[in-house]
Parts: C-alpha cells; sequence; structure tokens
C-alpha cells in the first residue's frame, strides 16, 4: 500500500463546488431594498439607452426604427388630438368587460372542477378540447351570430380568457391537502363550509395569480378583437398605422398597452399582499 495516500485529499477532489453566496445570488431568498430598486431600474433604463443609441449612432431608417424622441412626439400629438385618450377608453372597456365575466364564470366553475371528480370528469375533457381551438379562430361565427358591434369583441375576450382561467384554478384547488379537508370534516365541518372557508382561502393566492397571468391573454386579444369594424381602439389605432407604415404611432399604442398591462400586474401583485399577507410571506 502506498503510504502517501490521503484521504483527505480524495474528499476534497470529489466535494462538489457551489457557486459562492453572494448577495446577488441569493437562493430564495430577499435581496437588499437599494439592490432591487437598482435591478428594477436598469430592467428599464438599459433598453431604452440601447435603443437611442442605435437609432442615434446607427443607420436606420426611421420608418423601420423610430428614435425615442419620435415616439414621444407621436404621443403627445395624439394624446393632444384625444385620439390616444379614445383609443385606450375602448380598449380598457373591452378587456375589462370580457375578462371580468371571464373570471366571474371560472373561478367557481374552476373551484368546483377542483373540489368534485365528478365535475372535472364532466367538463375537463370539453375544456381541454376548447384551449386548444385559437379564439381568433371564432372571429367568422362571432360576426354571423353577434354582428358587428361590441358583442362580438368582448366574447372573444371571455372565449379567451374563460376555459384557461377555469383549469388553472381547478389545477390549484387540487392540490389542496387532504389532510386538510378531512380535519375540517372531523371538527363538524360540512361541505359548503369546506368550499368556502377552507379551500377558497387556501387557493386564493393562486386565483388571483393565475387572472393576473391570463388577463395578458386578454390584451393580445383586445388587438384582434378591433380588427372586427372597430372605429376606436389601441388595437385598431395599430392596424392603422401599420398601413400608413407609421412606426411611430404603432411604438406609442404598444407602449401603451404595455404600461397598462404592467400597472394591473402590479395592482394584482398588491392584491396578493393585502389579502393574503400569510401566502406573500412563505414566498
Amino acid at each position: 500500500m502506498n503510504d502517501s495516500f490521503n484521504p483527505r485529499a480524495i474528499q476534497s477532489l470529489i466535494k462538489p463546488k457551489t457557486i459562492r453566496p453572494t448577495v446577488f445570488w441569493r437562493l430564495a431568498e430577499d435581496i437588499p431594498k437599494p439592490l432591487n430598486t437598482a435591478l428594477i431600474i436598469t430592467s428599464i433604463a438599459l433598453p431604452l439607452l440601447v435603443w437611442w443609441l442605435v437609432t442615434t449612432f446607427g443607420n436606420v431608417d426611421p420608418k423601420f426604427l423610430p428614435s425615442p424622441g419620435k415616439v414621444l412626439e407621436a404621443f403627445g400629438r395624439l394624446w393632444r388630438t384625444r385620439e390616444l385618450l379614445k383609443d385606450t377608453v375602448a380598449s380598457l372597456w373591452r378587456v375589462g368587460v370580457g375578462f371580468f365575466f371571464a373570471s366571474v364564470f371560472a373561478i367557481p366553475v374552476g373551484i368546483l372542477m377542483g373540489s368534485f371528480l365528478s365535475i372535472r370528469a364532466l367538463l375537463e375533457p370539453l375544456f381541454g378540447l376548447m384551449r386548444y381551438m385559437p379564439a381568433p379562430a371564432f372571429i367568422p361565427l362571432l360576426i354571423l351570430y353577434l354582428g358587428i358591434g361590441e358583442e362580438p369583441k368582448i366574447t372573444l375576450i371571455f372565449i379567451g380568457v374563460f376555459f384557461f382561467n377555469s383549469l388553472m384554478v381547478m389545477d390549484t384547488v387540487k392540490f389542496v391537502p387532504k389532510d386538510l379537508i378531512e380535519a375540517t370534516y372531523i371538527l363538524g365541518g360540512n361541505r359548503w363550509e369546506t368550499l368556502t372557508q377552507v379551500i377558497f382561502p387556501h387557493v386564493l393566492p393562486g386565483i388571483i395569480d393565475a387572472c393576473r397571468i391570463n388577463l395578458a391573454a386578454a390584451w393580445q386579444l383586445v388587438i384582434v378583437s378591433e380588427l372586427i369594424a372597430a372605429t376606436e381602439g389601441l388595437g385598431r389605432r395599430i392596424s392603422v398605422a401599420g398601413r400608413f407604415l407609421r412606426t411611430d404611432e404603432i411604438f406609442v399604442g404598444l407602449i401603451v398597452i404595455g404600461a397598462i398591462g404592467l400597472a394591473f400586474d402590479l395592482l394584482f401583485q398588491y392584491l396578493l399582499r393585502v389579502s393574503c399577507k400569510w401566502a406573500s410571506q412563505q414566498r
């Protein structure tokens, strides 16, 4: 046997290497607020800086990529004529109504599907089939059945949100611990009390997250819905601007939609922190 054998040397060779813990690479832990604020500012400022550099020093045709200044000029022009305000209000109305009714129906249906295997067996195959059908494919039928007013636009958003929302809520309910439900029955709770006082509060954070995610789908569909003989709306504004190569107005419409979506995203996060403080602390 070789006397130079050193077990510690062997262990040092096979010991797994790990990333040295730093403030930036904290796994599933909070980071300091100054760093958090700096990263948020960087995520917005860096793309703007790159955009300005490309349009200022690059040989780019403004029809293909307008500068930030040109987009601001277009924003001011559309705002002064109140066209942008009218388009924004019209799109907000369609998204709000369609998403509201989709959520009002999807949340209880999803809770029932997740809680009762009989309801799940009855509806899940149909919902699974419907969610793979692209909502824009229903446009010809919606025009045929509902005309060219506001009804087909709102219904299109409803179809595009309802089935996904229902299935996401169902998946959230499916993972409620059975021990929690059994403990409720042992303590004398009935089926209704279990649904309203145990299951619903437990899955409320998941419901809020599902609504927050699916709201983005509603905004994507409003662009398509406003192609149905719309006279106002951000989707129509983008479509008309593209037809006449007014790229600066296209950027205005996209930025306004993104800003509105971000505002609603922050609103849902605030609602989650306020209504489900116990869940926020676990994240």
